[in-house]
């Protein structure tokens, strides 16, 4: 009992710092959106986007590491648990966001732009929003 009453503080406080820097993340996020991007147009993304990453987790050219970090995603995304509930509006969507962007930045570097291309499922003004979103449409410019 003495073990928990010491215990407790420290994961309330380790707790509070996962909330915190979470939130600094979906603040980041938000700050960082394209502006002429409506919620409308990236909630019309989402079934597809859940059909891009599942194929893509089962694309056996991509690199291994690229298919675990999409099949852990994908577990994350059906699963109930969430570090932010979904029953809190906007926020609650907002971390499922933020993981997918993240994951998908991370596969086209690793596995290429025409990995992404190569399974979209959707049209190409929707691959276009969701470049868009994941910031995946700046190309480098010339010196």
């Amino acid at each position: 009992m003495d073990a928990l009453r010491t215990a407790l503080p420290v994961l309330g406080a380790v707790a509070g710092g996962v909330v915190v820097v979470w939130l600094l993340l979906l603040g980041l996020l938000w700050l960082r959106r394209p502006d002429d991007l409506t919620v409308r147009e990236a909630l019309r993304l989402l079934p597809d986007v859940l059909r891009l990453v599942r194929r893509l987790a089962a694309d056996r050219s991509l690199p291994p590491s690229v298919r675990i970090r999409l099949w852990l995603l994908l577990a994350y995304l059906v699963s109930p648990i969430d570090l932010v509930p979904d029953v809190l509006p906007v926020v609650g969507y907002a971390d499922d966001a933020v993981l997918v962007v993240w994951v998908l930045r991370s596969v086209v570097r690793r596995a290429g732009d025409a990995a992404l291309e190569r399974q979209w499922p959707g049209t190409p003004a929707g691959l276009a929003v969701v470049r868009r979103l994941a910031r995946l449409d700046r190309r480098p410019t010339a010196p």
